[in-house]
């Protein structure tokens, strides 16, 4: 009895460690950010279309979009980010920065210690642009419709230093950042051919995860290995160095009809 009762203890202690470990995995995260956004845009009226991940074919791989927002006043191509931490940022940057602040007592010597941890992810409003391009090649037919890429953040993340050109944003003000948009570029009849289009080149019920993360880390090799050859990865021209406002950044020799930067 003894050894079945320690035996289960054991399979207990194991769940829970990874159940522990799911929890605070990535994968978990994203999931339950993407969750929370998904709620969200439910608060939107009607004439409202809300698409998630969906998984759309592009020239060289795949792209994976968290959720898509379709209306008469255009197509909305949703990043989601559940992040805790401050947040730093621009459009150019390749990556971005996640710095936790965590501030630890030692009661023993009532001394506070504050440790910072820095960590990197790939630009999320680079990501947001190439959905949109993705989007925007599938609707061809309809060449003045808006399509919008917004980055939200979820958690508790703090936008301590962002400068984009885009719409990031606190998950509280998703709601308003779209309905800010008032243009009418769609009918109603085109809203439904145009979430029919994007239903019709889903693939996401073929590309499983694992397929989809190796195509993105293929592509972004490609192009990590184009510029350091100094070519832009853009339209194939030459990078050459320039000085800017944040200082010294490679620019593509074709500017300004190409306006790929690197820093």
């Amino acid at each position: 009895m003894g050894t079945v009762l320690f035996i289960i203890a054991v399979i207990v202690i194991v769940c829970l460690s990874i159940l522990g470990w799911w929890y605070d995995s990535p994968t978990y995260k994203g999931i339950e950010g993407e969750n929370m956004v998904h709620n969200i845009l439910l608060q939107l009226p009607d004439e409202y279309v809300i698409l998630d991940d969906i998984v759309l074919k592009t020239d060289r791989s795949t792209t994976q979009i968290d959720h898509i927002v379709v209306s008469k006043y255009g197509v909305f191509a949703i990043e989601t980010k559940n992040y805790r931490g401050e947040i730093y940022g621009d459009d150019n940057r390749k990556e971005w920065t996640q710095m936790i602040i965590t501030d630890v007592t030692y009661t023993k010597k009532w001394k506070t210690y504050t440790y910072v941890t820095k960590n990197h992810f790939y630009n999320p409003v680079k990501q947001s642009l190439a959905h949109t391009i993705a989007i925007k090649n599938l609707l061809s037919q309809w060449s003045a419709l808006k399509i919008v890429p917004i980055v939200v953040f979820t958690g508790s993340a703090v936008l301590k230093d962002v400068d984009s050109n885009y719409d990031v944003v606190y998950d509280f003000n998703l709601i308003d950042t779209i309905q800010a948009y008032r243009t009418i570029y769609l009918s109603d009849s085109d809203v439904k051919r145009v979430v029919d289009i994007l239903l019709r080149n889903d693939v996401s019920e073929f590309v499983d995860n694992k397929t989809h993360v190796n195509n993105v880390y293929a592509y972004r090799a490609e192009i990590d290995n184009k510029i350091a050859s100094g070519i832009c990865p853009k339209c194939g021209g030459t990078l050459v160095e320039r000085t800017g406002r944040y200082g010294s950044f490679y620019g593509c020799s074709n500017y300004p009809k190409c306006r790929f930067t690197v820093h």
